[in-house]
């Protein structure tokens, strides 16, 4: 028995295969590249606008007048930043005698009871002359006011180093080197004159004759060192 065996011829497709794949897909992209809607050429540089003459030469002074201080202080910085350290710790020392300096104080007055002084009867008759001389002028707060400066003027003078620059008349009032007499009789000084500061109206008579008789019982009092 005989078999007959059919050839069969198989040609390409048109269209098919990767070399018309990578056609149509070129034709796309020319298609693309063809568009006026989308642009591929590149911006042009934009050119900043010019610099106005004025700002240069605002810029050049201000390099005349700071560029030889900022040098300077390129090379004398480590200089400075000693100097700033220096500042730091004075500052750090007047703080804390600031705040250690009413401790001391009330120590060096325990430390020493027995020392005793008093203002002398010619300096307290002084003061009373001349804030009497206010007094009689109506000038009731200026007249306290002077009995208080004095006062703190004779514990100044004869106790140097009790007083700080920026005691308060109530710190002074408290101090330990002050009989308990002398502390009383300058509180009583004290809120009459920060009344008339404060309040904004000035003494009157019986406020006044009542900060005189308590200067007068401070100037008769001990004051303990």
């Amino acid at each position: 028995m005989r078999r007959h065996f059919t050839h069969a011829t198989t040609r390409p497709v048109s269209g098919s295969g990767p070399n018309s794949a990578d056609a149509a897909a070129t034709r796309d992209w020319e298609s693309v590249r063809a568009s006026a809607d989308i642009q591929f050429a590149p911006m042009p540089p934009i050119k900043p606008p010019a610099t106005p003459a004025w700002l240069e030469w605002l810029g050049k002074a201000l390099r005349a007048v700071f560029g030889p201080l900022a040098e300077w202080l390129i090379v004398a910085w480590p200089w400075i930043q000693r100097g700033l350290v220096v500042l730091a710790v004075l500052l750090v020392l007047f703080l804390a005698w600031r705040l250690l300096g009413p401790l001391i104080a009330r120590w060096r007055g325990r430390a020493s009871p027995d020392e005793t002084w008093t203002p002398s009867r010619e300096e307290a008759l002084a003061l009373l002359e001349d804030a009497d001389r206010l007094a009689a002028q109506g000038r009731f707060g200026e007249a306290a006011h002077l009995l208080l400066l004095r006062s703190v003027g004779q514990i100044r003078a004869r106790r140097p180093g009790t007083l700080v620059p920026a005691s308060t008349a109530r710190e002074i009032a408290s101090l330990p080197q002050l009989p308990q007499g002398a502390r009383t009789a300058f509180a009583v000084i004290a809120e009459r004159v920060e009344r008339c500061l404060f309040a904004l109206r000035d003494l009157d008579a019986g406020d006044w004759q009542t900060a005189r008789a308590a200067y007068a019982e401070f100037a008769l009092a001990d004051l303990r060192a």
